[in-house]
């Protein structure tokens, strides 16, 4: 779907660049300012909004310039696309959730030979549980559901599968479906390495040449910045595409996924993503990174 107020035309539509993010309020509050035109000198963008399981098939076929895509999915992709450091999901207490219709022993052998509905297989929320489950699930679990995640916590409120990994907003809603964490994904993570939890990256394809990523990623960094100097600018465009999401919740949700790592990965960040991926390699998972493959 394409962004009306920020779609270019005439002689800008042939210079602009071609960016995809999801409709989640993280995103249109971080790239508010951007798709709009109001970042000085930054790049012009074409915006499309797409979930993050189809913008991850976008960056495997190397369609368009910009795409914000899953952490998980940079192994396949970071020959074409270059990992910016900014205008992503990175954070602490904000990991995906395992959720069931009962309250169960509250153990992972609660998953034992069950079926589990999980928003991608090439999500960061799927190679984090995959993570968990090897080493907390007995015999490991039965079948993956893959599902759009909004349709993941009716699936388990409704019995059509046993438990449930969600993402974004549904760690805030989730008891309004009568279900129970549990396990969290990001507090497994965290305890066990230290680092924050990588959810989302920005990317960018290496084509553009370095002057232009360079470029790309300061004009992500000031659009993250001018949200923060005046949310209320940005506030008609996130809840446009919000889906109907109650407001409060729509708040919690920045609050939560828009922090100091957006304008920065860092090096906390850095190892953060490095160490998820290596991890991940080491198991079988992904394909391994090469040294220098997040450099940017």
């Amino acid at each position: 779907m394409i962004d009306a107020a920020a779609h270019p035309t005439g002689d800008d539509a042939a210079q602009a660049l071609r960016i995809a993010y999801s409709p989640c309020p993280n995103d249109t509050f971080v790239f508010h300012a951007w798709a709009h035109g109001l970042v000085p000198e930054a790049p012009r963008v074409e915006v499309s909004f797409a979930d993050i399981d189809v913008t991850n098939g976008m960056a495997e076929r190397g369609e368009f310039d910009v795409l914000k895509v899953s952490y998980a999915v940079l192994p396949w992709v970071l020959d074409a696309y270059a990992l910016l450091p900014c205008g992503g999901a990175l954070g602490r207490g904000c990991g995906p959730l395992v959720l069931t219709r009962e309250a169960g022993t509250g153990t992972g052998a609660d998953l034992a030979g069950r079926t589990v509905a999980v928003p991608s297989e090439r999500s960061t929320a799927y190679l984090l549980f995959r993570l968990w489950a090897a080493s907390q699930v007995p015999g490991g679990v039965g079948e993956i559901v893959v599902l759009p995640f909004h349709d993941i916590m009716p699936a388990v409120r409704d019995g059509r599968v046993d438990a449930g990994l969600v993402i974004h907003e549904a760690r805030f809603t989730y008891r309004n479906y009568g279900l129970h964490k549990l396990a969290d994904m990001g507090e497994h993570w965290e305890s066990d390495t230290g680092l924050p939890i990588p959810l989302g990256a920005i990317i960018a394809k290496r084509s553009l040449g370095k002057a232009r990523l360079h470029a790309l990623a300061e004009a992500a960094r000031t659009s993250v910045r001018m949200a923060w100097d005046d949310p209320a600018a940005s506030r008609s465009y996130v809840l446009a595409h919000s889906q109907e999401m109650d407001p409060a919740v729509a708040d919690q949700h920045i609050g939560l996924y828009v922090n100091e790592f957006t304008a920065d990965l860092g090096e906390d960040g850095y190892a953060a993503v490095r160490g998820l991926l290596d991890r991940a390699a080491a198991e079988g998972l992904v394909p391994a990174l090469s040294p220098d493959a997040l450099a940017f």
